[in-house]
């Protein structure tokens, strides 16, 4: 009765594979479908194992470390020997001939001392890639829902320029937002700004120090105040640095400075708290530098091809944040300790110390994490997420520690909400140290796009002298956008990594202007081809006839587990290494393989049916990852 069973599943599996010259015969039974190449590998090998006279789960297949061997490998045989009490190449040998005539496999060797050498048929890698092609988003896999996330990412704090360290929250988050969405989510992304806190006062204060004759700083003040804002984002961009530093001091300034910065911050203060109490001169202030800000982040933003659902900050939870503090207080929450309210959210597990989460301070000023939880239980009530993700830099680890404990023992989330903090590190310069301008300085991040745009578009011109000036300029931002997002994407979220404008800039090497030039190089064979009269998307897929080809195929076959992989563990870098992969694969078929020049029609459709799927691919993994490719560089 067993091997009836184990017939029955390899036939259904075979099914889905079998192919004639131009169609494929497709298996009633899906559920083998949608199965990824590995798993259905596994399932075969598992199968021989079990009519072997041994338990399947030895039969599990991992991608070959020795590829010049075989295309996988199966060392079950290995775990099995002591259970069984044989020699480990007894048990392969007795597989291996369980598999033999198998048309999903061209050859499986039993090598000692038991590992199984596994290569795959043409065929099979062939049909897999059709099939692939009629499954929606390339055989990834959806949920049986459309699961609810929230991405807080960007955090960008308004009336301050966007600088380098908000470059990798921002483009971690836009693409963690992208390959969710394709995975079958239901993703919303908000920017989460710093709209609320002391840099507003500190421009306030700044403000009126320059001019005290404003009719916000008069009293006796009585009409409306101006629509207009008394800034520009130029001078309000010069103001904030100003500002701060007025307020600060150092340990070996005089007394004279020191208690002039004291000062200066108390009055910064004050003019915090009379804007977030509802003051109208100071929040007709807070308006302008809203209105004064937001087009100038959005820009910033768009050139980085990074988009938000939601525009929403601090100051949208202000409100009800009394009634939450309430709520804390009435049921136990939330206790005073040395005059601040506080959660506490340590556990008996600790392995070290975690601080109680503070809820208000001592003199009933809110916090960081007191927002925070506001704006999780505001997301709560509008959204009813299954889940919310934090972008934004690895230092501040224990403060979501603390905020998301908090928020599970205040019963502000379900307790099935998945509450996930993403630390990125540090984008660092030549020397290991944070990302600086040539004299030392924080680099304003429209500073470093703009330079590795004029750098492209240098080369773009060089190579193509006649290019109109509105493509090269395309063109140029198209290829400084791979340069820029896949040099920071190919690296762990966790990170830290050196930022080597060289060589994020090379055309050659795991660089996003290596991967564009392949993606451009397809396209410029299809466009030959189809020039000669012909349509690239109704070439018919074939068989492989190299190694080279076979390899391109089985690299296509693995884009869904790179997708599900990037989705299950919000990591970007993985469809990095997956289109790397896949490029060095086309690159390597591309050498060896005469496309366009080939007698053999049916070989060169083939060839160009290949490409056609090599391009959607490759195209569909930039788009992931937050660019896009030129027509030509």
């Amino acid at each position: 009765m067993a091997g009836k069973a184990v017939e029955l599943r390899k036939a259904a599996r075979i099914a889905v594979f079998s192919q004639g010259r131009n169609h494929l015969i497709y298996s009633k039974r899906k559920v083998y479908i949608l199965e990824k190449v590995l798993e259905l590998i596994s399932k075969e090998v598992g199968d021989a194992f079990e009519a072997a006279g041994f338990d399947r789960e030895l039969g599990r297949v991992t991608i070959s470390n020795r590829p010049d061997l075989c295309e996988y490998q199966c060392n079950g045989a290995m775990a099995g020997a002591k259970k069984y009490g044989k020699a480990p190449f007894m048990i392969a040998d007795a597989v291996a001939e369980k598999l033999a005539g198998n048309g999903m496999f061209e050859k499986v060797e039993s090598v000692k001392p038991g590992f199984l050498n596994i290569t795959v048929s043409g065929d099979f890698a062939r049909g897999y890639i059709v099939r692939m092609l009629h499954e929606k988003h390339m055989g990834v896999n959806m949920p049986g829902h459309e699961p609810t996330i929230i991405l807080d990412y960007g955090g960008a704090n308004v009336a301050k320029p966007l600088h380098v360290g908000h470059l990798r929250p921002a483009i971690i988050g836009e693409a963690v937002k992208r390959i969710l969405k394709y995975a079958g989510n239901k993703v919303i992304g908000d920017i989460h700004m710093g709209d609320w806190g002391l840099q507003m006062g500190l421009i306030i204060t700044e403000l009126r120090h320059r001019h005290p004759e404003l009719p916000y700083f008069d009293p006796d003040h009585t009409g409306p105040f101006p629509k207009e804002a008394p800034f520009t984002i130029q001078e309000l961009a010069e103001i904030y640095p100003v500002a701060s530093s007025k307020s600060k001091s150092k340990e070996d300034d005089p007394q004279e400075v020191k208690e002039a910065a004291d000062a200066y911050k108390k009055e910064a203060l004050e003019a915090t708290k009379r804007m977030q109490d509802g003051d109208k001169a100071y929040r007709a202030i807070w308006h302008h530098i809203m209105n004064v800000s937001l087009p100038d982040l959005k820009k910033n933003y768009d050139s980085l091809d990074v988009h938000f659902d939601l525009w929403k900050g601090e100051s949208d939870v202000h409100d009800i944040i009394p009634q939450m503090v309430d709520y804390m207080k009435q049921h136990g929450y939330a206790h005073e300790s040395q005059g601040a309210l506080v959660v506490d959210v340590a556990d008996e597990k600790d392995s070290k110390e975690i601080p109680p989460c503070m809820i208000l301070k001592s003199d009933g000023a809110a916090l960081y994490a007191t927002t925070d939880l506001a704006t999780i239980q505001e997301r709560m009530k509008e959204y009813r997420p299954d889940a919310i993700y934090y972008f934004t830099d690895k230092r501040q680890a224990l403060h979501f520690e603390q905020v998301f404990r908090a928020s599970r023992i205040t019963k502000l989330v379900l307790p099935e909400t998945d509450l996930r903090f993403i630390g990125n590190g540090t984008m660092n310069g030549p020397d290991g140290k944070p990302f600086k301008t040539r004299d030392g300085g924080v680099m304003h991040l429209e500073s470093l796009v703009q330079e590795i745009k004029d750098r492209m578009y240098d080369r773009v011109k060089q190579s193509n002298p006649d290019m109109p000036e509105d493509e090269a300029r395309s063109t140029a931002e198209k290829i400084a956008l791979s340069a820029l997002k896949y040099g920071d994407l190919s690296n762990q979220p966790s990170k830290d990594y050196i930022f080597d404008i060289e060589k994020f800039t090379s055309f050659e090497g795991d660089t996003g202007p290596y991967i564009l030039y392949t993606i451009v190089r397809i396209k410029s064979i299809l466009a030959k081809y189809e020039a000669e009269g012909k349509k690239a998307k109704d070439a018919k897929l074939g068989n492989p006839d190299s190694d080279a080809m076979k390899a391109l195929m089985l690299s296509l076959t693995r884009f869904a587990d790179a997708v599900e992989s990037a989705a299950r563990d919000l990591a970007p870098n993985r469809i990095c290494a997956y289109i790397y992969e896949l490029s060095n694969a086309f690159n390597s078929f591309y050498h060896g393989t005469r496309i366009l020049s080939e007698e053999d029609e049916y070989k060169k459709e083939s060839y160009i049916a290949l490409l056609t799927v090599t391009l959607k691919v490759l195209e569909t993994g930039i788009d992931l990852l937050g660019f896009s490719s030129p027509d030509r560089m």
